[in-house]
């Protein structure tokens, strides 16, 4: 019986250190919230005052090369949160969003966003499995098929000094409108009435945005976009969001329109829509207007020139000035 009560005595002990050591490290971790302070996140909307976004997300970057600080609100005004005291780069944008991603996060200046790759011609489905044989404009075959960005609203500060006291301390960012919103109409289209499917595309745009500096990436982009038919059946009109155009790079940019006819044959017709997106009076919002679109007469009883309708028949429209 007394090895029995010396292995209950020997356990009993080991018990006990073990609770120490735990209590022990428990105190440490304890510690470390001592340099936390209470900082007021507020986002000031008056260069957005219509932004109504469905949550914000604020990053922190230490100054110091430490770790990434995310905070999320569900309310567009902001919040009390808790940060370790020091000094901070701070990025705010909305995160209410689906098509966004975001690439090189670990400092503020590099923090970008962009969009997911996709197919050019999702919205023609009766093209089935021929959508990635759509053709591209010639100087932007290699470019990334791009969605278009959601609204984006989004503000950036630098070096701001939190320190260690129980004083209310704030932090103000101010977001505004970061993405472009062009739109397309095309005036005089000819036989619309004989479409059954068209969509659009615009080439060589902006893929990014650098939001800690407000300013575009040089990855150049296509973005495909929708196109609808006006009632009267003479007029096109599309609408996409976009980060614009970079400036450092005066690359050409091609609007697409692509069209499928009753017979099945297919049609795109290429514009050089560049002057009227570099020289637009405002770049947060481009409106391109072009006059003409020829498409033709469907081919019925075997009459007249018919097309495959395997091929792309291309046709380019010239643009008076």
């Amino acid at each position: 019986m007394k090895p029995k009560k010396m292995k209950k005595r020997v356990c009993t002990i080991a018990a006990a250190i073990l609770a120490v050591l735990t209590s022990c490290e428990h105190k440490e971790l304890c510690c470390d919230h001592t340099s936390s302070v209470a900082v007021n996140v507020i986002f000031d909307w008056q260069n957005a005052p219509d932004a109504t976004p469905r949550s914000m997300s604020c990053y922190l970057f230490p100054t110091d090369g430490g770790k990434v600080l995310r905070y999320e609100f569900t309310n567009r005004t902001g919040g009390v949160i808790r940060v370790p005291a020091g000094r901070y780069d701070a990025l705010c944008l909305n995160s209410d969003t689906e098509t966004i991603n975001y690439r090189n996060t670990e400092k503020e200046k590099s923090f970008e966003v962009t969009t997911r790759t996709t197919v050019l011609l999702s919205g023609l489905a009766s093209l089935g499995g021929r959508l990635s044989e759509a053709p591209r404009a010639g100087d932007a075959e290699n470019e990334r098929v791009v969605l278009s960005p959601d609204m984006l609203w989004s503000d950036h500060a630098e070096s701001i000094e939190l320190e260690r006291t129980s004083a209310p301390q704030t932090v103000t960012l101010y977001p505004k409108v970061s993405v472009c919103r062009y739109t397309v109409e095309i005036r005089n289209a000819e036989n619309l009435k004989y479409v059954s499917s068209i969509s659009g595309s615009l080439s060589s745009l902006a893929g990014g945005l650098f939001a800690g500096k407000s300013e575009t990436t040089e990855e150049l982009v296509t973005i495909p976009f929708e196109v609808t038919v006006s009632a009267d059946k003479s007029t096109l009109r599309g609408g996409l969001l976009t980060f614009g155009h970079c400036p450092s790079k005066q690359n050409r940019h091609r609007l697409i329109v692509y069209a499928i006819l009753s017979d099945e044959s297919k049609w795109y017709y290429t514009y050089d829509v560049t002057d009227q997106i570099h020289l637009a009076p405002d770049q947060r919002n481009v409106h391109i207007v072009l006059d003409g679109l020829p498409l033709p007469k469907p081919i019925v009883n075997g009459g007249g020139f018919q097309p495959s309708v395997d091929e792309w028949q291309s046709v380019d429209v010239d643009i008076e000035m």
